[in-house]
């Protein structure tokens, strides 16, 4: 085995075997890596991590797996690696800067997820968020349309981390884009496994369409087979506060309105929000008053205040943005983990809250009037006080009698002028 310090550096027979399935897979990936290790990545995991000063060799079916080290400490290796995602956030929220792109990358995570099928166990038959949309036989479903233009966004930044899979990518970018936006925090979790072939993509058909002939049933037929129900899907909708539809991917929209002329990012497009890059329940207010005919409003849209079940939810949230943000941040957690697989098994997050100051706990003996020792802190301040009057805690400032005497004369003669009066 070679000695090279952090590199994957693989058995011959590994290497040999590496070559013959890439040259094998079919070539409709966007965009395959050239390099071997991140091609590995996606059959096995095979790393280097340094535990203790010693190095060891990690392997695994689907990239699960732990060994001890020379010096006795385990070594383990997840699906994505924790640190190479927060610096992969980081970049998201440059490129949000620069490209405007929320909506499409919220799009792409959404579409990635939304192929659940709760009634089918085995992975990835089941779909959900496993990295499938990466391949072009799924990208080009008609529902998928434009969202090539997400991934050539993504990218980069993938090639730039190949610690983590495609179905982390997809799902930090969506989370990030609602909170960069000015949306929620989303609870997210991480840890997915991507699939690595073309062939273990879903089926066409599983996501929502615009424009069905009965909305309000075609929206419970697509979310109640993931698993979600009224309530979610009233909050998932409202992410349409974000983003321009553009007729020429989904048929639907205006060309170009007052509100999308000008862009930022590329102009066109209708938008269902005046403020189409902003995070906020305009959606639900404008869809609800129905004034404005630059706005978008979709069959599916007005289903949400047609439907009686759907109104109670969307009323709410055009009144209190509140309680739209709890019950999203919730609802977009929910699907971001629909079918996924984990390692580990119980997945991980990324903002560790452990380490967040915590209250102290009031204890009543502690402020009692009973007999109590000071606090190193509280005797240095006061030890502080006294050396600034030229004193010390331990020898305090003699009396001065005569000044006494004094002050005691001049109380009593006035007092005893009082008194005369």
């Amino acid at each position: 085995m070679a000695s090279t310090v952090g590199a994957a550096i693989l058995p011959s027979s590994m290497a040999a075997a590496a070559a013959a399935r890439r040259s094998s897979l079919p070539g409709n990936s966007l965009r395959f890596s050239n390099n071997l290790s991140l091609r590995l990545h996606q059959v096995c995991c095979l790393r280097w991590r340094r535990r203790a000063g010693s190095w060891g060799q990690v392997t695994g079916a689907g990239g699960v797996g732990s060994f001890s080290s020379g010096s006795g400490g385990a070594v383990t290796c997840f699906a994505s690696d924790p640190d190479q995602l927060k610096s992969a956030r980081e970049d998201i929220r440059s490129l949000l800067k620069t490209a405007f792109c929320h909506p499409i990358l919220i799009r792409l995570g959404w579409h990635d997820a939304g192929t659940y099928d709760k009634n089918i166990e085995e992975w990835p038959k089941r779909g959900g968020a496993n990295g499938s949309l990466r391949f072009e036989i799924e990208l080009k479903h008609a529902a998928n349309a434009g969202l090539v233009n997400a991934l050539k966004l993504l990218q980069p930044i993938k090639d730039k981390y190949s610690g983590i899979t495609y179905a982390d990518l997809f799902q930090l970018a969506s989370a990030t884009a609602v909170e960069e936006a000015g949306g929620p925090k989303i609870p997210m979790n991480y840890g997915r496994l991507e699939v690595s072939t073309p062939e273990q993509c879903p089926e066409e058909g599983k996501l929502p369409a615009a424009g069905p002939p009965s909305p309000a049933d075609h929206l419970r037929d697509v979310f109640y087979r993931m698993g979600l129900d009224d309530k979610e899907i009233v909050a998932l909708s409202g992410a349409h506060t974000l983003g321009r539809s553009r007729p020429e991917r989904s048929g639907w929209g205006k060309p170009v309105t007052k509100y999308t002329k000008d862009g930022p990012g590329a102009p066109g497009g209708q938008s269902w929000t005046v403020q189409w890059l902003k995070f906020d329940n305009s959606y639900f207010k404008d869809i609800k008053e129905k004034m404005d005919e630059d706005l978008l409003v979709l069959p599916t849209d007005a289903a949400l205040f047609d439907d009686p079940s759907f109104k109670v939810y969307a009323e709410k949230y055009a009144e209190d943005q509140d309680a739209f943000f709890k019950d999203y941040a919730e609802a977009h957690a929910k699907l971001s983990n629909l079918g996924a697989k984990w390692d580990p098994p119980e997945g991980f997050t990324l903002d560790d809250d452990s380490k967040d100051p915590k209250p102290e706990k009031f204890i009543a003996s502690k402020y009692s009037s009973g007999k109590s020792e000071l606090s190193a802190a509280m005797k240095q301040k006061m030890r502080a006080e006294y050396e600034a009057i030229g004193g010390s805690p331990d020898k305090p400032l003699k009396s001065n009698y005569f000044l006494n005497i004094i002050i005691f004369v001049a109380v009593l003669a006035l007092l005893t002028s009082l008194f005369g009066n």
